[in-house]
């Protein structure tokens, strides 16, 4: 388990970009983790204020911060990821205020010091998004 603090000396995104709130399950190749969504998020206010949904790019960024933490939990500060790819993005469902997003990244293979990850973000254990991506670690 991750709680926002541990989360933000290891991410170097801050509110409103910070898309992370806590980690469930950590292993070496996997990571749960989550964001409460709420409607006091800036993006609600443009993004259909009558019937409001979470943007699929920041559901995909959620993702992508989520492998970040997995692959730069045991590496030294100053180490930043950098997101290089995404392929086979699939928007299966809304994401509303009030919900809970789990986001669920899986390391499918590692070349170079480039991971290709399995990821997908789930609301009540239904699948909202699934993708894969690429991430890379620059370190300081």
């Amino acid at each position: 388990m991750m709680n926002i603090d541990e989360i933000m000396k290891i991410l170097p995104h801050r509110y409103p970009f910070l898309l992370v709130d806590g980690v469930i399950e950590i292993t070496e190749n996997k990571i749960i983790a989550y964001k409460n969504v709420s409607i006091n998020e800036p993006h609600f206010q443009g993004h259909f204020p009558d019937y409001p949904i979470m943007p699929g790019v920041l559901i995909i960024e959620g993702l992508a911060q989520t492998a970040g933490l997995l692959l730069m939990k045991d590496l030294k500060e100053n180490s930043i990821p950098l997101f290089l790819g995404i392929d086979k993005a699939r928007f299966k469902r809304e994401v509303r205020p009030g919900d809970k997003l789990i986001y669920e990244i899986e390391v499918i293979q590692e070349k170079m010091g480039m991971f290709k990850l399995k990821a997908n973000a789930k609301v009540e254990n239904k699948t909202v998004t699934s993708a894969e991506l690429m991430v890379g670690i620059k370190k300081g």
